[in-house]
């Protein structure tokens, strides 16, 4: 694997400490030939919440710790997990966290108005927002990781006008996005032609940035930490998992109401705004943990039949999760989980998003024909080390 070391700091530019910027970054990366490259890098992200694209910036940041990391907001604890290499604007100083969701315009001028010529490699992490959109210098080599073309604008964007997902600020979201959706598509396709190169977080993915950019893309799936969850405490598998953010999308509702047509026990783990609509579709086999940490989450993983996955995902890191513990997957057959599931091996499929397709899955599900070990082996083709190796190896190949 390429060696990243922190190796100096250069002089801010004007514009960089308008931006609050710290100083640059120079890291050491070992070139094709071996030889140690000088790169002046900067991390771009949308903004730093939580969540599975969150994971790969922190990725980034361990492959170049020195890198400033650019994004719109950041919470106090991504602050402290980054070590203080966050950079932000304006709107991090906003007093409602929820209205920096409706200001797409405010990001798309923040991060447009970037000065990042200076540096020889950017590395944007960008999905629902806009971190790709960035400008370069000519000498600046710009490697967007997509985690999806912005759902809001494309793929699903009939589902948000139904269901915007901003509780009260529903009918305000409604409206911004079918009066703004023209512009702001004619604005992501042409941010999508500024990097130099895509990588796609599925094959799924790199379908869609061909499908709505017209760029073609490389693969490499997000990092996961599998070491974590393979060390979990294996009991006797009984009943079904499910765990996520409990968001409309994601369809927890096909599962509980499955399980509970057919009578089985279900663990459904996380909350969210579907939450009381679950609760109401429950039956007594569905038990609900709304507050669990991380050893409990390990442990539901590692004692159930099978996860449960109903979400047509970019990715879909929490399968993945189940899998390093040795457990099968369920899964809609769409999105991510193409790149992960194997039939018969690491899990099965239902065709339709559908409480009947999911229920014919169920019925034939057999989870003593698994083999946990082998379940284990494959989930390690996803772990964290396998990503910097896969982009460690892309960045020598278009760095000179």
């Amino acid at each position: 694997m390429s060696r990243i070391a922190n190796t100096a700091n250069e002089r801010q530019t004007p514009a960089d400490k308008a931006m609050r910027q710290e100083p640059a970054s120079v890291s050491s990366f070992a070139g094709q030939q071996g030889e140690a490259t000088h790169l002046k890098v900067a991390i771009v992200h949308d903004w730093l919440v939580g969540g599975g694209a969150e994971r790969v910036v922190l990725e980034l940041h361990r492959m170049f710790p020195d890198a400033p990391i650019y994004t719109s907001y950041a919470k106090k604890e991504w602050r402290e997990k980054l070590d203080g290499k966050v950079v932000t604007g304006f709107l991090q100083y906003w007093p409602l966290s929820m209205l920096r969701k409706f200001l797409p315009l405010l990001r798309i001028w923040w991060f447009t108005h970037l000065d990042l010529s200076r540096y020889d490699l950017v590395i944007s992490s960008s999905g629902n927002g806009e971190a790709k959109g960035i400008k370069t210098g000519p000498n600046t080599t710009h490697i967007c990781y997509c985690h999806t073309p912005t759902h809001f604008y494309w793929r699903h964007y009939s589902h948000y006008v139904k269901q915007p997902g901003f509780g009260f600020f529903d009918p305000v979201a409604r409206l911004g996005l079918k009066v703004l959706v023209g512009p702001l598509r004619r604005w992501d396709l042409k941010a999508a032609q500024r990097p130099d190169y895509f990588i796609a977080n599925s094959s799924h993915i790199s379908s869609d940035i061909k499908k709505y950019y017209g760029r073609d893309s490389m693969v490499i799936n997000p990092p996961v930490d599998t070491k974590r969850f393979s060390s979990a405490e294996k009991t006797n598998r009984q009943g079904f998992v499910t765990v996520g953010r409990q968001k409309p999308y994601k369809r927890t509702d096909l599962i509980v109401e499955a399980c509970t047509k057919l009578n089985l026990p279900l663990t459904v783990v996380g909350s969210g705004p579907d939450h009381k609509k679950l609760t109401r579709l429950a039956g007594p086999t569905i038990k609900f943990v709304t507050k669990a940490n991380d050893k409990d989450v390990e442990n539901y993983l590692a004692s159930a039949e099978a996860f449960l996955f109903a979400a047509h995902e970019d990715f879909g890191v929490t399968p993945v999760e189940a899998m390093a513990a040795g457990t099968p997957v369920i899964a809609y057959k769409a999105g991510g989980a193409l790149d992960y599931v194997i039939p018969g091996k690491t899990g099965e499929f239902f065709d339709k998003q559908t409480v009947g397709s999911l229920i014919k899955a169920l019925e034939s599900f057999k989870s003593e024909k698994y083999d946990p070990k082998e379940i284990q082996s494959h989930a390690k083709k996803f772990d964290a080390e396998q990503f910097r190796q896969k982009l460690s190896d892309f960045i020598n190949s278009v760095i000179s």
